[in-house]
């Protein structure tokens, strides 16, 4: 799908590339199909807010993005499924449940945070508060046990107070996420915020404040990775490990980097292989290669 209907008022997107249009659901199945037909083992359905996903066909009922997510997934258990990006307040019921059936969707979801304040939520036209999002991370992790869950954080946003700048902080600590995508606010021209909003955080102050939001990261994501050790992960082989053609690396369903010996295996890239881990770094798991 292309565009977006969500008027974020730091997002210059709605501006730029229009209103959602979503892809005919036929299209996208055959699309995958003919993928998978070809060797590929993964597909990123991919959208702005890819779980607004809504196409009315011309006969019969719409299709949800719970129901794409669904028939892309039955084209094989052989055929990992993944999306992104998702908007906090289109991560349905609905959707976790088809997630949590089967098996070959991927258990990872980007929810972007972007403030832990609620004020500031509320100034960035988000339309949830931290409590809502909040009570999103416990839905999340009551149905999908084993979710990676990874966001986007902006520092220094117009107004924004150390109490604010400490609710975000709380937020990450209580979502415990296992990566995230940090800035801090420049203001785009065109967009809801530049025209309401002075820019009024000082550049050194964002800075700061961006420098402990990462080290809150740094630690969050170490800990993730430390609670994996001795954990068994299906791997989708990607390629040799950018430090040595000795090692596979690969993905496990929750989207983590695994690195592990080839051992003269015979595998190749697009396998799946099952991996122990033992032991890790903040943003790699490492592991060898074990039968199950």
């Amino acid at each position: 799908m292309r565009g977006c209907n969500n008027m974020c008022s730091f997002c210059v997107v709605p501006f730029t590339r229009g209103r959602e249009r979503s892809r005919d659901h036929g299209s996208i199945l055959n699309e995958c199909k003919d993928l998978f037909a070809a060797g590929y083992k993964e597909v990123t359905l991919l959208g702005q807010n890819v779980d607004s996903y809504y196409f009315t066909p011309e006969s019969g009922e719409p299709i949800t993005f719970a129901k794409l997510l669904e028939e892309v997934a039955l084209i094989s258990p052989e055929l990992r499924v993944r999306f992104s990006t998702s908007h906090p307040k289109d991560i349905t019921d609905e959707v976790l449940h088809t997630m949590a059936k089967y098996e070959n969707i991927c258990n990872y979801i980007h929810l972007p945070v972007q403030s832990g304040s609620s004020r500031v939520l509320q100034l960035m036209n988000r339309t949830y508060t931290r409590e809502w999002y909040m009570a999103r991370v416990d839905r999340i992790r009551e149905l999908i046990p084993d979710c990676g869950i990874s966001s986007d954080v902006i520092a220094g946003f117009c107004t924004e107070t150390e109490e604010d700048h400490a609710d975000t902080l709380s937020v990450m600590e209580y979502s415990r996420y296992d990566m995230s995508y940090m800035f801090f606010y420049r203001e785009r021209p065109g967009t809801l915020a530049q025209r309401r909003f002075a820019d009024d955080i000082p550049e050194e102050i964002k800075k700061r404040r961006l420098t402990e939001i990462v080290n809150l990261q740094n630690r969050l994501s170490l800990e993730s990775n430390q609670r994996d050790i001795g954990k068994t992960f299906k791997v989708l082989i990607e390629g040799d490990s950018r430090r040595s053609s000795d090692d596979w690396m690969g993905r496990s369903s929750q989207n983590k980097v695994i690195v592990f010996p080839k051992d003269g295996s015979g595998l190749k890239k697009g396998d799946y292989v099952w991996v122990q881990v033992g032991d890790c770094t903040q943003a790699t798991l490492l592991g060898k290669m074990v039968n199950k």
